[in-house]
């Protein structure tokens, strides 16, 4: 089975670069579709799944997932419940084969089955241009309100990593490659990226052989 997980500062690219990958190498790609599953787990609305997993209410206590998940009995349930859900709702998707994952600390959680870890990030100058150039039709923010937001969700994603693997997000030594996005065109990019996923794979089938 290969499976590919990609963390991602906001506006590196790392959505586009993960959709690409799984149409070069033929997989499916799991990033919003993981939201909806744990709302229809849990019978709750997909926004309400997604503010929660974004919220500051999962950064208020220590969390570790691995082989067993624990939390303090303070705990609201539906955190616990979101949580719980997205690792077996993660595994659950990664069991059914080859596939891209994005960020929600999907390299731990799918340690198990030996994923290729990839980290994305870019300048910020590089990420802002890349939000200007794809912001929804009608929304029009500044360069330092852009700035703010990209920081904002950054700062998001490495709490709630930092929270659920007890690692830091970013640190190189987390992934078996970091990506640097700038001046690069995710288009060109996503060849080489796949060539290296098929690479790695290989190279761990040929060391299992060798165990074997």
């Amino acid at each position: 089975m290969r499976i590919i997980t990609i963390s991602r500062e906001f506006g590196s690219g790392g959505r586009e670069l993960g959709k690409r990958m799984a149409e070069l190498l033929g997989c499916a790609y799991y990033d919003r579709e993981i939201i909806t599953a744990i709302a229809r787990e849990d019978s709750l609305d997909e926004r309400y799944v997604e503010k929660m997993m974004e919220g500051p209410s999962f950064m208020t206590y220590p969390i570790t997932i691995g082989c067993t998940l624990s939390y303090p009995p303070y705990a609201k349930q539906n955190e616990i419940s979101i949580l719980i859900s997205q690792q077996r709702v993660m595994k659950k998707l990664a069991a059914k084969g080859d596939c891209v994952v994005m960020g929600q600390g999907a390299d731990s959680i799918l340690n198990e089955y030996q994923p290729v870890k990839l980290f994305v990030y870019a300048d910020m100058e590089a990420k802002i241009r890349r939000c200007q150039e794809r912001r929804p039709k009608g929304e029009y923010l500044t360069v330092r309100e852009l700035q703010r937001e990209i920081v904002r969700v950054d700062l998001g994603r490495a709490k709630r990593y930092e929270l659920i693997t007890s690692s830091k997000w970013g640190n190189k030594e987390n992934y078996h490659l970091c990506v640097n996005t700038t001046g690069i065109p995710i288009k060109a990019l996503a060849p080489q990226m796949a060539d290296y996923a098929r690479f790695r794979f290989e190279m761990e089938k040929q060391e299992t052989s060798e165990i074997e």
